[in-house]
């Protein structure tokens, strides 16, 4: 049996059909059993429950081999944070899967996390990582760069409903992007096979681009002509503040957005893709030519939240 956390997110979607083409038994954990039960009726057992709650966990970990951990708190409104789900939530994952014997324990956390990142996700995803290794589980951590539809869809989304889109800040800061397809992939061989236990794994896309390149990447492929304007750094560092005690979700993308234009958020995965050779990078481009298709499937997915 597999428990998976998170198994309703933009990941989970992805990674979970790749994993009963395995044959294997899943377990869902979320909040939303509905959304789950839509998806894949009866082919999971779905728990429903939060990350928060350790006696939920307890009973969900009962028989459990693996455990995944595909969970974030970035878009979370209310007491929902990178804090309670990225690291709490997290820490509570790990005590529950130690708890019931659980074999192995595969973290999706982030690419940079560190203690002393600028934004609060690297640190809490850091934190779980630093919990999982010290814990007595046999485990691997995934690192992803940021994902490419969750960008696509941010700026193209915009493109296909105005004909406009706004860029963070200046948009000339290099950035890697991964497809979410690819870290389900990366998850399948964790789970698979053995080769991955104990390994911090690296996984980001083949180049590095520009929010400027990505908008324009979008015009080009999708045939659609816009015009992308840019909200200015000043007045985006004002805007966060002035956010955090209104809309904490807003302000922690304002401030990503800051961070991703004025540091170095590249990715070298000529190491990745030596050890893991059987995984073939995703271009951007085939991800945008595949959200901004003329199919009605294709399309919706540039438009859903």
């Amino acid at each position: 049996m597999i428990l998976v956390a998170g198994g309703t997110s933009r990941l989970g979607t992805s990674m979970v059909p790749r994993l009963l083409e395995h044959g294997l038994r899943l377990r869902i954990l979320t909040r939303n059993p509905a959304r789950a039960q839509q998806r894949w009726d009866d082919e999971v057992e779905i728990v429903q429950g939060d990350v928060r709650d350790p006696v939920i966990l307890a009973r969900a970990a009962q028989g459990v081999e693996t455990v995944i951990s595909a969970i974030h708190g970035f878009a979370g409104e209310g007491k929902v944070s990178p804090r309670s789900i990225d690291w709490e939530g997290n820490r509570n994952l790990i005590r529950a899967a130690e708890g019931a014997g659980v074999s192995h324990f595969i973290l999706v956390s982030i690419s940079g996390a560190s203690a002393d990142h600028p934004m609060e996700l690297f640190r809490m995803k850091y934190q779980a990582e630093t919990a999982l290794q010290r814990s007595g589980l046999a485990w691997t951590i995934i690192r992803p760069t940021a994902y490419m539809e969750l960008w696509a869809s941010m700026i193209g989304e915009p493109l296909l409903k105005t004909g406009k889109t706004r860029v963070f800040g200046r948009g000339n800061n290099p950035i890697n992007f991964v497809s979410i397809q690819d870290v389900a992939r990366f998850v399948e061989l964790a789970v698979t096979t053995e080769t991955m236990r104990g390994e911090i794994v690296e996984v980001g896309g083949p180049e590095n681009l520009t929010m400027n390149e990505v908008a324009e990447a979008f015009q080009r492929e999708s045939g659609t002509a816009g015009r992308i304007s840019h909200i200015p750094l000043p007045m985006m560092r004002v805007m966060a503040r002035v956010m955090a005690p209104i809309n904490a979700q807003v302000a922690r993308q304002i401030g990503a957005g800051v961070v991703m234009d004025t540091t170095d958020v590249t990715f070298d995965g000529s190491e990745t893709a030596r050890r893991h050779p059987a995984i073939t990078p995703t271009r951007f481009e085939d991800v945008i030519r595949r959200l901004s298709g003329d199919q009605p499937s294709a399309r919706n997915l540039v438009t859903k939240p």
